[in-house]
């Protein structure tokens, strides 16, 4: 069993729930600077960390007086654009605190699936760790639109985890693991401690988000944990509304971790398995193929799988 302080390289995903109070729509700061307490702790032993978070479109809302309902996509961006600098403030200011300096990453999925930009990301995270900077990163709210986005930072924290090459991730959540059903709702449901493959029956376990601030289901959970396995980082889900949340995993808090299914270090394959999915395949009664998607029609073709095969 994996713990924190094996880690290498290790990057922690905030929710919006977490970070800012559902009621008032402020910074918890208390949380902030318990969790920059355990950055630091991490960081002494030797650990490389980066931080994921949500909480710009939380905190821009109230500034702006939008309502708690769903919000437009010009509504988030305008929320993401002014939430996004008290964001960065709160953490360069927790940081500071420790003599430490924050850098603030923003991308979008469009930054994952070009290569040549998926290798700047990543030199770009190598430099700041290589320098002692702490990189908190965010999805580019203000400019990503629905085709170019990730949607939740699950999934983001697991692209994330993939680039930098980080041995750990950790989803800090509102419950402290992955249940068999929604613990909230059903009282016989069990959490597991290890979830060694993800399979079709752990897959139709999983349910919907049930916070008001974040988008994050346990269903993106488990896309972030195909990402992260498949690309050789063990990946934790803990509870993460606790104060010192990270020291409290480390000193064996309920969890569920899952299991790494590769080797980090195997670069190009885990940008592979770690690109969002486009168009489909087919195929024909002849045996042909073809990808459906993309700018290519269906091909529809019977020549047994002879002419070309275009990219989805």
């Amino acid at each position: 069993m994996a713990t924190v302080t094996d880690a290498k390289r290790l990057v922690i995903k905030i929710g919006s729930a977490l970070l800012v109070d559902r009621v008032t729509g402020s910074l918890r700061a208390e949380w902030l600077g318990a969790l920059i307490e355990d950055v630091v702790w991490l960081r002494q032993n030797g650990t490389d960390v980066i931080l994921v978070s949500s909480g710009s479109i939380a905190l821009g809302r109230r500034v702006l007086n939008l309502p708690q309902s769903v919000l437009t996509l010009e509504q988030s961006q305008a929320a993401a654009a002014v939430g996004q600098i008290r964001l960065a403030g709160a953490y360069d200011a927790a940081l500071a605190a420790h003599g430490l300096t924050a850098a603030q990453v923003l991308v979008t999925l469009e930054d994952s699936t070009d290569r040549r930009r998926y290798l700047n990301s990543r030199a770009t995270l190598e430099q700041l760790l290589r320098l002692g900077a702490v990189p908190i990163v965010n999805e580019n709210d203000t400019v990503a639109t629905d085709e170019i986005r990730y949607g939740d930072n699950d999934r983001l924290a697991a692209q994330v985890a993939v680039t930098a090459g980080a041995d750990q991730l950790i989803l800090l959540s509102d419950v402290d693991g992955f249940y068999s059903a929604n613990p909230a709702q059903d009282p016989t449901a069990r959490r597991f401690d290890v979830v060694a493959a993800i399979t079709p029956e752990i897959e139709a376990m999983a349910g919907d988000a049930v916070s008001g601030l974040s988008k994050g289901g346990m269903k993106t959970k488990l896309m972030a944990a195909k990402t992260a396995t498949a690309g050789g980082c063990v990946m934790a889900i803990t509870q993460g509304d606790v104060l010192h949340p990270v020291r409290a995993l480390d000193e064996g808090a309920a969890a569920t971790w899952f299991l790494a299914q590769g080797d980090p270090q195997q670069k190009r394959k885990a940008w592979i398995a770690a690109m969002k999915p486009k168009g489909r395949v087919t195929v024909d009664a002849g045996g042909g193929a073809c990808a459906v998607g993309g700018q290519q029609p269906s091909c529809g073709r019977g020549d047994g799988g002879r002419g070309p095969l275009w990219p989805g």
